[in-house]
């Protein structure tokens, strides 16, 4: 799951909401670092991404990729959920988009310590509306684009938005399957170890 999607699932609270961000820029142990809300929001985030490698939903949709683009088809596809997210926000989200989208700017930009590269990234974030844009397809492209700089081998995703097009249906049916399920993890409390 990307931004979008793991900010939907993580709660509505600033704690929630920072800890469903900070899971994809804070790694390694959490040893009270953070506030406890946001630290369980952060372990919420890497046990919704857990269950989304392992879910066999998802590995009919990855499959559905060529095998030139295997290798960064989760990204792609992460990417492509959210879309289906802001799409469909009406069938899954609370109020509206714009109305959920600019409290999460709001709660970023009234934090004085993002961790690292999120810092950087929050304000951009904000400014082109990241989260909201995600419902124009083409913007998929844009976003494709920018993390392929980060790439260690970017040419993998290129043609990435050719394949999404093609395959735009029958991901959109995945998705729709998928996510209520996720849904219903992400609000089912972990199980303690005896």
């Amino acid at each position: 799951m990307n931004y979008l999607a793991h900010l939907h699932l993580g709660g509505t609270g600033r704690e929630e909401l920072l800890g469903s961000l900070y899971g994809d820029f804070v790694k390694g142990p959490l040893q009270g670092l953070y506030d406890p809300r946001i630290e369980a929001a952060i372990a919420l985030h890497r046990r919704i991404d857990l269950y989304t490698d392992r879910h066999p939903l998802v590995d009919i949709a990855l499959s559905r990729f060529s095998t030139v683009r295997r290798r960064y088809a989760g990204i792609v596809l992460d990417v492509f959920f959210d879309h289906c997210l802001a799409r469909d926000w009406v069938l899954y989200g609370e109020g509206l988009l714009p109305d959920f989208t600019s409290r999460v700017y709001r709660v970023l930009a009234a934090e004085p310590q993002l961790p690292g590269r999120l810092a950087q990234i929050a304000p951009y974030m904000a400014a082109d509306d990241w989260l909201g844009s995600y419902q124009d397809f083409d913007v998929l492209g844009q976003v494709l684009r920018g993390i392929s700089r980060r790439l260690s081998r970017p040419e993998e995703l290129a043609g990435a938005m050719e394949e999404l097009t093609r395959l735009y249906e029958p991901l959109s049916d995945d998705f729709q399957l998928f996510y209520p399920q996720l849904q219903d993890f992400a609000r089912t409390p972990p199980t303690l170890p005896n």
